[in-house]
């Protein structure tokens, strides 16, 4: 949704090149990476309720250990560590610590980030352990980046590039670390498809998320959709433009819900500007289910305060718009956003607006500071929603 919030996901190390080739195991080892990764940020939370207002200064360190490739075997192990610096942690955790604080989502908590054996060659990848997966915009799988915790998966992941225009995704996912630390990850039994074509104007993607929880009862999520997105050039202008549809069901042992997915977005690029426009709609059921997408960077949409982490049971519709550009190294980028439910009820149907605004600005290749913004205003229904202002400052730095 923000070219500005992708450039910040790439910054905090989204993608992994390929290791380089050897020609025995010992120099696999011996001539392998070792990456280092730091995050500093504040972040403040206030708002219209009884909660307090919420402040956070957290650091977090990733350490990742690389070897090269030895006849198409790599492997990769990842620690991640979340600290609170200057004792500056007077926030709601989400793991039972100072409950009487606005959230912030980023417990102390040190994990094994990723630990993954690989395999590539002719076209052909797959990875067994814990993992990092991020399926084109990540609205239905991601990594979470924003958070000083990242969401990763354990589990089986195979890929295969039939030529530079075609490639089939797989993965068999048995459990889901989430962003809450250790306590809080999730067993799972979830299939995940995921296929793409390029175009001369754009790529169709066609995937399938089939989704449960690892427990007694029956509480799949099934997803399948199909995503076109592209552009074209027009004179100076670059031209923008996507189209996704889903439909989803929900086949929990209690009752079972259908809903769909709707997303539409226009765009140009001109004279160093990137405008945007778009409809995305988190379909209900009547009212009674809203459209879920509980492996996503849901972060990265329907505004940065993170009021729609949940869809609510009457469904979500987000109209924005967001405008963008360069200012000497820096990049900013402000978005407004319209939210309503998709099937209105008594109580709920006016679900707010929101203004976003971020400025990030690299150093040089191993640092970057970071500014950011979010103002969300109820709307008028009783669904539950507050006035609520976040802040975020930030510096990375990679080595």
């Amino acid at each position: 949704m923000s070219a500005l919030t992708s450039a910040v996901l790439m910054a905090m190390g989204t993608a992994q090149a390929a290791p380089a080739k050897v020609d025995n195991i010992a120099d696999a080892i011996t001539q392998g990476t070792t990456k280092v990764d730091l995050n500093l940020r504040y972040e403040g939370v206030q708002q219209d309720n009884a909660s307090k207002d919420a402040d956070a200064l957290t650091l977090r360190t990733r350490l990742t250990l690389a070897t090269a490739q030895y006849n198409g075997l790599s492997a990769l192990v990842e620690f991640e560590d979340s600290r609170n610096v200057a004792g500056v942690n007077d926030y709601n955790d989400t793991n039972g610590n100072n409950p009487d604080y606005s959230v912030i989502a980023d417990p102390n908590t040190t994990e094994l980030d990723q630990a993954f054996l690989q395999y590539q060659r002719s076209g052909f990848k797959a990875r067994v352990g814990r993992q990092m997966i991020a399926l084109g915009n990540q609205r239905f799988v991601g990594h979470v980046g924003w958070r000083q915790d990242r969401q990763t998966f354990d589990g089986l992941t195979m890929q295969y590039a039939f030529n530079d225009a075609f490639e089939v995704d797989y993965g068999y996912l048995t459990k889901r670390n989430r962003i809450f630390a250790e306590a809080k990850d999730v067993d799972a039994k979830d299939h995940i498809f995921n296929a793409s074509y390029k175009l001369g104007f754009g790529k169709v993607t066609g995937y399938g998320y089939l989704l449960e929880e690892d427990k007694a009862e029956k509480n799949g999520i099934d997803t399948y959709g199909i995503n076109f997105e592209g552009s074209t050039k027009v004179a100076d202008a670059k031209i923008l433009y996507k189209a996704e549809y889903a439909s989803q069901e929900s086949t929990s042992a209690a009752a079972k819900y259908d809903a769909d997915y709707l997303a539409l977005e226009a765009g140009a690029g001109i004279m160093g500007y990137t405008v945007k426009a778009g409809y995305e709609k988190l379909g209900s059921d009547d009212g009674m289910y809203g459209f879920s997408t509980p492996l996503a960077t849901l972060h990265k949409f329907n505004g940065w305060s993170d009021q729609f982490l949940g869809t609510p049971k009457e469904g979500l519709v987000d109209i924005y718009a967001s405008v963008g550009g360069s200012l000497m190294s820096a990049k900013w980028t402000l978005a407004y956003h319209k939210f309503d439910a998709d099937k209105a009820s008594a109580t709920v149907d006016d679900l707010g607006s929101e203004i976003d605004a971020s400025v990030v600005m690299p150093i040089n290749k191993n640092y970057l500071v970071g500014v950011k913004y979010a103002k969300y205003s109820a709307g008028d229904s009783t669904a539950g929603k507050v006035d609520t202002d976040k802040v975020w400052l930030w510096a990375n730095a990679k080595f």
